[in-house]
């Protein structure tokens, strides 16, 4: 693992959160519009929304279907306006206005689960307790025989035991829509920027590119091996 982690560093090495954020709220607000949503169109959105509603206490307060509105290009915008503004009128009504740093007052937040939890303390806070696990990191972890589990959570378990946790945080990249914290996911970064989109075929083609050097057996939730 230690010699794939320094070839992807050595891929990628300018390789940031994709998010556009200028502080954690923001970045919280970006990151739970990224749900089923690229990074791209959520950065099209946001400036607009933040324009608007710059604080918690102005998003929760907020009318909901501006609100709605404004984020409707990014797909689910009634759930996803309803944790918005949930979540903004916890941190006023608890936290003091200010986005909290601790697990679990993050996850209490609504809409924000462990995946997102992960990137504001790990992106705005340097704080690591994991790795996020989206979509991309899921399917391009199974592929790559780095764990035979189904759910994030599972799999969030088998990568930590592989990479080292001074790497959870070490340089986070943007793995579709959400923001890995492990210096591993910028295959995905790879992908999504680089390569054919679409199909996990194209994913797997350049994340096997990118690490050409390092083979890996699919029969093995630990089959990594570096070829000498």
């Amino acid at each position: 693992m230690s010699e794939l982690i320094r070839r992807l560093r050595a891929a990628h090495p300018d390789a940031h959160c994709a998010l556009g954020h200028q502080n954690p709220f923001q970045l919280l607000v970006a990151t739970i519009l990224s749900a089923q949503c690229t990074d791209e169109r959520v950065n099209q959105v946001t400036p607009a929304l933040f324009e608007r509603f710059p604080t918690p206490e102005a998003m929760a307060a907020a009318d909901r279907e501006e609100v709605e509105a404004l984020i409707r290009s990014t797909g689910f915008f009634r759930n996803k306006a309803k944790s918005l503004q949930g979540a903004s009128a916890l941190i006023c009504q608890e936290f003091g206005g200010e986005v909290p740093r601790e697990m679990d007052e993050l996850t209490r937040l609504p809409g924000v689960a462990r995946k997102t939890a992960n990137v504001v303390r790990g992106v705005c806070f340097g704080l690591a307790d994991g790795v996020v696990v989206d979509t991309h990191v899921k399917r391009l972890s199974q592929r790559l025989g780095l764990t035979e589990q189904k759910t994030p959570e599972k799999i969030e378990k088998d990568l930590m035991a592989l990479i080292p946790a001074e790497d959870w945080i070490g340089r986070p990249v943007s793995v579709g829509g959400a923001l890995a914290s492990a210096p591993l996911f910028s295959i995905a970064f790879s992908s999504s920027s680089s390569c054919a989109p679409g199909t996990g075929r194209a994913l797997l083609r350049c994340a096997r590119a990118e690490i050409a050097a390092v083979q890996f057996s699919p029969s093995s939730s630990r089959g990594l091996t570096t070829r000498m």
